[in-house]
């Protein structure tokens, strides 16, 4: 049994002063016990959805469907002890604004002892120590533990978010975006110190970003999302330099090689935006944007048929498509 198995998933904003939204579409996952999983795609196409879903952690109204089984039992069915127990004991989460998810008139260290007095499977006289120790564990000076949010830098304050996620041992952490507003020097040692940590931990890690090149170093597969939906899975090398989706390659071809005189003389991007979740095209839902689409691409309905060993897209133009433009 997978540590992590999410069939048909699908989530649904309810507004009264609007048409319903819906944000996930129809999403199938399994992980490991130690596996790291990545899933890209540009704003607006789920990922948050998808995770908040994981942790039930959605607005009240939103209507969410399908099996999210963590060990064999079922987190959307879970009674609401059970689940507080669960989110930090089994299943965390790091979150992108780590300013705005600390408390900011409490001091770091606080924070991560509350959390350890509070969830932790049994509480002891070292636990003073062990927030010293999550500190360290993630890079930081245990002396840091009386300083304040604001009077940490960024990547600092990402690394208490880890630490924090950490506290209780949990077997899955979830990371939305945690490098998002970070430089380019941090966020390299943001995603160093993840991976470190995984290996000596032996942690499951979804890794959710917009950001397709950063996944290729810290996750072994990576599912890319479109619309709500998964359009295409596999191992995170040839899924990156060989996408068999137009829309991976096009999140490919967005991150240039700097020197390389073919990126310099022709900047590649993808104009538009994804659609709106109340109006998603029919048929494949990228179409509208895409650079091979063909007559047949918004009359067919698209799912994830084989794109070679361990791969899947859902594209007609892979070999296991049953259509043919």
């Amino acid at each position: 049994m997978s540590l992590l198995e999410v069939s048909d998933l699908r989530v649904t904003y309810n507004a009264a002063s609007q048409a319903p939204i819906p944000a996930v579409r129809g999403i199938d996952v399994t992980l490991d016990v130690g596996e790291t999983l990545g899933i890209a795609g540009e704003s607006g196409c789920g990922k948050s959805s998808m995770a908040g879903a994981l942790l039930r952690l959605l607005p009240k109204g939103t209507e969410v469907t399908g099996d999210v089984l963590l060990d064999g039992e079922d987190v959307l069915e879970m009674k609401p002890g059970r689940l507080r127990a669960v989110r930090w004991t089994e299943l965390a989460i790091v979150f992108q604004g780590a300013l705005h998810t600390l408390n900011p008139v409490q001091r770091v260290g606080d924070q991560i002892y509350e959390a350890i007095k509070l969830h932790a499977k049994s509480a002891s006289d070292d636990d003073p120590k062990r927030v010293a120790d999550l500190l360290e564990l993630v890079g930081l000076p245990a002396r840091r533990s009386r300083a304040y949010p604001h009077e940490l830098s960024g990547g600092q304050r990402q690394r208490v978010l880890i630490g924090l996620a950490l506290a209780c041992d949990p077997r899955l952490l979830i990371a939305d975006e945690p490098t998002t507003a970070l430089d380019v020097m941090v966020q390299a040692q943001v995603l160093r110190l993840l991976a470190e940590l995984q290996r000596e931990l032996g942690l499951a890690i979804i890794f959710i970003t917009h950001d397709l090149s950063t996944l290729v170093n810290v996750c072994r597969r990576i599912a890319v999302m479109y619309a709500g939906r998964i359009v295409e899975h596999g191992p995170n090398d040839k899924v990156f330099a060989d996408g068999a989706h137009p829309y991976t390659r096009a999140l490919s071809a967005a991150f240039p090689v700097i020197g390389e005189a073919e990126f310099r003389m022709n900047p590649s991007g993808l104009s538009g935006d994804p659609p709106d979740p109340r109006h998603v095209p029919s048929g494949c839902p990228f179409h509208p944007r895409c650079a091979v689409v063909t007559d047949v691409c918004p009359h067919t309905e698209v799912e994830l048929w084989p794109a070679g060993p361990s791969r899947e897209a859902a594209c007609v133009h892979v070999s296991g498509a049953p259509v043919r433009a």
